[in-house]
């Protein structure tokens, strides 16, 4: 494998539109003993309070939110689709309540306080800045709570403080 290189968020290209939206991302955390991770395709990448920053969303029944709510910080990494694709969507259906979900995927973890992976071309390592919920009475569209919140099933929205990102040149 190729090895990481930081990069700064000024020299940072990606559209979050198909990295996040298209390719999906992986969302890690780690409470001090154990290490989780889920796939999502609903966040974004801006500047909030002077920082630069990424968002998540993640629902209230998700094992990662037990572990990002008892963690000071967060990653999102993301892979090459093609190669990674039944990786992506078997760490989105899988609970890893139940498994070790990371080592069935063939998933190596790095880093400490904050997870990342090894197979990922870029990961972004953050602290936690805000977590807000965000309940039906906030949104706004019928057609959103219709289609996304049939079982009333709503999400809380992390902010997390960029303090690294870390990508791969092509292999």
């Amino acid at each position: 494998m190729n090895s990481f290189r930081e990069v700064t968020p000024d020299n940072f290209i990606c559209s979050p539109f198909k990295s996040i939206g298209s390719d999906w991302m992986l969302i890690a955390a780690s409470d001090g003993e154990r290490v989780n991770a889920m796939t999502a395709s609903w966040g974004g990448m801006g500047v909030l309070w002077g920082k630069n920053c990424v968002f998540i969303f993640v629902r209230e029944s998700r094992f990662t939110k037990e572990l990002i709510d008892s963690s000071n910080g967060f990653s999102v990494t993301f892979f090459d689709r093609e190669k990674y694709a039944g990786m992506l969507g078997y760490m989105g259906k899988a609970s890893g309540r139940n498994e070790d979900k990371i080592a069935s995927a063939g998933l190596t973890v790095l880093g400490g306080d904050v997870p990342y992976f090894e197979q990922a071309q870029t990961a972004i390592l953050c602290d936690k800045l805000c977590r807000l919920n965000v309940p039906k009475e906030c949104i706004l569209s019928d057609e959103a709570l219709s289609r996304y919140y049939p079982n009333g099933d709503y999400h809380d929205m992390y902010v997390g403080e960029i303090k690294k990102i870390l990508v791969k040149d092509s292999e």
